[in-house]
């Protein structure tokens, strides 16, 4: 029987009732994994608790309460460090470009985007010391004009580059990162505010459609349960493309498309073609190879 010591440890933000994060703590939880799911208060999560999920309090843009969860973190799990994390946690703003409010496109990147990088940057020693995997938690929306989505799309854009190239800093440290592409998943993204269009908006005229829009990615909507089995099973190794999972010591993809609609975008918009060539060409040109050997000698 597996000790808790023993298992494999991931967290994941984002966690409450009704969204993604909280099926996904589910999904890991199934496999065995040691789960610990954060939201900015652990009283959402007394659901997960009561199934024996570890709960601690995250607020993802506030770096106080970063360096709190992953110091919890460390003392946890003894010092083993963390094989997954799983970021997860996101906002909606769903406005015409030309009628966005700067401060809450601000506020939207605050927690999609530089949240993520700064989670990555204090949790990257435990995740290098167990040799980890990095899950980020992409979108369509930075593949597609999703109109009226300019800000989100924008920053979910930034999370895609920014996992692009940290992938291929942090591989010869040993640690993975996933970009999973996200369709229609059934979420929470949706429910926290109902928006409105500006006083004289030139986008008036199409102000019923902007309100549909605001749940439009609901409507077909993949559940979230089985979003979640589909993700953990390919970001947990052993995951791969036949015959690729037989002849490599990882075959995990680099990103997984998965969700409503994600298939479709995937062969329209070219998914198919993206590839590790660029990854093999920087870390030749710029030596990273040197970073492992330096680590294999220390």
């Amino acid at each position: 029987m597996t000790t808790t010591d023993e298992k494999k440890t991931v967290l994941i933000t984002g966690c409450a009732p009704g969204g993604i994060g909280h099926a996904l703590c589910l999904a890991f939880h199934a496999k065995g994994l040691r789960v610990f799911a954060t939201a900015r208060s652990t009283e959402q999560l007394i659901s997960l608790s009561e199934k024996g999920i570890e709960t601690l309090p995250l607020v993802v843009d506030d770096d106080k309460s970063i360096l709190s969860c992953a110091a919890s973190i460390e003392q946890l799990t003894g010092g083993r460090g963390l094989d997954y994390l799983v970021n997860n946690a996101g906002v909606s703003y769903v406005m015409p470009a030309i009628d966005i409010n700067l401060d809450d496109a601000k506020k939207i990147f605050d927690v999609n985007f530089f949240a993520v990088m700064r989670i990555c940057q204090v949790f990257s020693p435990l995740l290098i010391q167990a040799k980890g995997t990095i899950v980020m938690i992409g979108s369509l929306s930075a593949v597609i004009p999703y109109v009226f989505g300019s800000v989100y799309n924008a920053s979910k854009a930034a999370l895609h580059a920014y996992a692009n190239t940290l992938r291929v800093e942090m591989a010869p440290l040993g640690v993975k990162v996933i970009t999973i592409v996200t369709g229609g998943v059934q979420s929470r993204i949706a429910a926290h505010v109902t928006r409105v269009l500006p006083e004289n908006s030139i986008y008036s005229a199409a102000e019923q459609s902007y309100l549909r829009r605001q749940t439009h990615s609901q409507e077909g909507a993949m559940s979230n349960e089985a979003y979640a089995q589909s993700v953990v099973k390919q970001v947990l190794p052993g995951a791969g493309p036949w015959p690729w999972r037989w002849l490599l010591r990882d075959a995990r993809k680099k990103w997984i498309w998965e969700g409503n609609k994600s298939w479709l975008v995937y062969f329209l918009a070219g998914g198919y073609t993206w590839s590790g060539v660029f990854d093999w060409y920087f870390t030749r040109v710029f030596q990273l190879w040197r970073i492992k050997a330096k680590e294999k000698t220390t």
